[in-house]
Formats: structure tokens, sequence, C-alpha cells
């Protein structure tokens, strides 16, 4: 085996892997009471593949650990907006955060309450702001002195007050992977610390805005609930700074950014992560958001592909399979790690391959140095897939995204059909 791959569980001990309802079963593998060679036998390959099961799971563990608080969840949409997604999260009345008026279009579609919906992002366009205040949103998350001017200028042009709160920049290092670190000085998100009082005093002087609260997110995958503490303590002295100056905020929100195990990672249980948080905020009156996204949908959902080579070479020995770059941009994009399992496991000989797909770019590949016992037509597992999969998925190669399912008991639900080739090309023309 490579040194670089760590020792998996067997096929009996499947539970054991990061996704919480996958199991073996008759010597293959099962999401929920669904056996992953059926999905792909229905659905064909590359498909996304979900467990409601997980999905209700991660939320009603973020719902038990805010037990007795004034709080609201916020599903970040980012993670992943397929609509099956978004329908499972507001039956269980979560709220959304949304960075684009498409996503805002998306949750209303699913289900989801405006009035549950924080509008993050460091570009809001004046339509987006136009559609977000018709709706009624909750809050927009300001992330800059612009920001502020454009919205207070839009709202008055439609004859609304805009609820606002100011993304505020903690500068605390997250200790997390430099592209997914928000909170930094450095970074394009939020507002300065240093600049956050007297943008709260010109915001309040703005005819059209209602300052609601405050925010701040500082990064992803993070595994150490020390860093968000520090950055809570910051933020509430803030807080009370502008409460001296008459300036009360209504909620405090502070983002998502808890972490998975994609490998050998060991992210706190929710309840642990909260705990130092919570405890920041003892005895306020002030309500508070959480936008947790990757660990609702992580390892709720895997990408289901298949062995349409085996490619030996001398120094690298290669397993071509069907999903690629366009479908998991992970790996190629952050050198992401996630798991790679045989669906139905046989004998033969252990080989080292990298596992890469058919995109014509060196830098498409979904694992490297991985052992497996694998033939060609083999059904493999990406696991820890379901979030920043599909939503990051492209048609680079004029390749069509893969299909979306979501397994509930023994019951398959189809969420998006696979794209076909016409569909990619049906809005472009030719020249006469």
């Amino acid at each position: 085996m490579n040194a670089s791959t760590p020792a998996r569980p067997p096929l009996s001990q499947a539970s054991h892997w990061p996704a919480p309802t996958l199991h073996a079963r008759e010597g293959a593998l099962w999401l929920e009471d669904v056996a992953l060679a059926d999905i792909a036998s229905r659905f064909g390959t590359p498909t996304y593949v979900y467990s409601r099961a997980a999905l209700e799971a991660a939320f009603n563990a973020w719902q038990q650990a805010l037990a007795g608080r004034r709080a609201l969840v916020c599903y970040a949409v980012k993670a992943n907006s397929n609509l099956g997604i978004l329908s499972v999260f507001a039956r269980l009345g979560a709220g959304f955060d949304i960075v684009s008026g498409g996503e805002l279009a998306r949750v209303l579609a699913a289900g989801g309450r405006a009035d549950q919906v924080v509008f993050s992002g460091v570009g809001k366009s004046r339509a987006e702001m136009r559609q977000a205040l018709e709706a009624g949103i909750r809050c927009f998350n300001v992330e800059s002195a612009a920001e502020l001017e454009r919205l207070d200028a839009v709202a008055g042009e439609a004859g609304r007050k805009a609820p606002i709160a100011l993304r505020v920049n903690p500068d605390v290092d997250p200790k997390t992977h430099p592209y997914i670190s928000t909170g930094l000085k450095g970074n394009k998100f939020g507002v300065a610390f240093a600049d956050a009082l007297a943008l709260y005093r010109r915001a309040a002087a703005l005819p059209n805005l209602r300052i609601t609260g405050i925010a701040c997110h500082i990064g992803s995958q993070l595994l150490d609930p020390a860093p968000m503490a520090e950055a809570a303590q910051k933020v509430l002295g803030l807080v009370d700074r502008l409460a001296a100056e008459g300036i009360a905020l209504e909620h405090i929100d502070l983002g998502g950014g808890l972490g998975i195990r994609y490998r050998d990672e060991t992210p706190p249980a929710v309840a642990d992560y909260l705990a130092p948080l919570l405890q920041v905020f003892t005895g306020r009156h002030e309500e508070l958001c959480f936008e947790p996204g990757r660990s609702l949908v992580g390892n709720a959902g895997l990408l289901l592909t298949r062995v349409e080579y085996l490619k030996p070479g001398e120094t690298k020995n290669f397993a071509i399979v069907d999903a690629a770059m366009n479908d998991l941009a992970r790996p190629a994009l952050y050198d992401a790690w996630h798991d790679v399992v045989a669906v139905t496991p046989h004998d033969g000989e252990e080989q080292v391959y990298e596992v890469v797909g058919p995109i014509c770019e060196s830098g498409d590949f979904l694992a490297h140095g991985r052992s497996l016992k694998v033939c060609e037509g083999d059904l493999l597992a990406i696991l820890s897939a379901g979030a920043y999969g599909m939503t990051m998925s492209s048609n680079y190669n004029t390749r069509p995204r893969a299909a979306e399912v979501i397994v509930d008991r023994d019951q398959i639900h189809p969420v998006r059909e696979r794209e076909t080739v016409a569909e990619l090309f049906a809005s472009e023309h030719t020249l006469p």
C-alpha cells in the first residue's frame, strides 16, 4: 500500500468512513437502504448521490446544540444549491445564507422563506439589491463602504428601508487553507475592523438603511473552535461600543466554517465547536445567527463514477474514470483529498493508481496515489463530495454535468437530470 494512503477499514466497517449513512451490505456499498450499484444502473455515471437522513441529522445537530438560545441556522447555499437539498432544509426550518440573486431565486423556488435569508458577498449588483428588497429578505451583510452607499440609493429608489449588518473582518487567523481563509486583513471580504465603527456611524446617518446586526466569517473547514471564539470576543467588544453610541443591534451573525472529516481530520462535534462561542454570549439579548454549509452537506454526499480504462505506466498507473475535474473541481483547485472506494470490492492485485478523468488538462485528477483493487468497468465512490462539488462544476470540454439524486431510506429521488450535449449549446448561435 502507498505510504501516503491511510489504512482503510474493511468493507464490513464502512460506517467508519466519513459518510454517516454509508455501509456494507451483501458485499457492496449502500447509502441508507439503496445499493450504489443500483443507482449507477438506473441513472448512469457520473452521478452525485446524497443521503436525506445524513442531511437531516447534520442540521438537527446544530439545532440541538443551540436549544434554548435565540438562534437561527442559515444554510450556506453556495455549498450545494440543488433544489432538492434546499427543500430538505426549508422543511426543517432553516434560514439561508446567499451570495447572489440566483441563489435567492433558488431558495424561494425550494420553499425557503425570504425573511430568513441573509445576503452576503462582496459584489452585489443593483439588480440583485432590488430583487432582495422586493422579496423582503432578513438582512444584507454589507462588505464595503461603497456597497453601503449603493444600497442606500437603491433602497431609496424602491421606497424601502434596507435591513443591514456590516460584515466585519476581525483579522483572526482561522488556521485553514489560504484559499478558504476569509477573515484576515488581506482578504477581499468584509470591512476592516478598524473602520467598522465609522462605517456604522455612516450607516446610521443614511436615510434608507436600518441597522439590524453585525456579521463576521473567518474561513472554511475550521477544525479548532479557538479562532472563532477569539473573533467573537472582538465582535462583542464592537457591539458594546456601538450600543454606547445608541446603535443597538438585534442579531450577531458568526458565519459558518465548521470543518468535516475528509481523510484523518478530527473536527469537533457541533456542540463542542459552539460551546466556547456560546460562552462568550452568555446573558446577551441579541439573536445569534450561524451560516454552516460544508458541515451540513459535505459528508452527506458522494460522487459515483465508473472506471473507463486502466493505464499502467513505468512511474505511475492511471485509473481513468468517467468523472473529471469539471464534475469535482476541489482536487485540482485546492489539492483537496477525497477518499475513493470501490462500490463492489473484489479479489485481485492491489495497485497504486492516479485516479484521473478524461479532460485534456494535466490537472484533471480526482485522487493521487490510491491503493485500489479495480478492473475496467468497476464503480468507484468518491466520498465527502456533498459540498462544493456540483456547485463548482462546469461544462469544460463540452461535458454535460452529472445527474444528482437524493436517497431517502429505500427511495431514490432524482433531483437533477443529467445534462445533454444539445442543451449545452441550445442558447448559442452560428454566424450567417
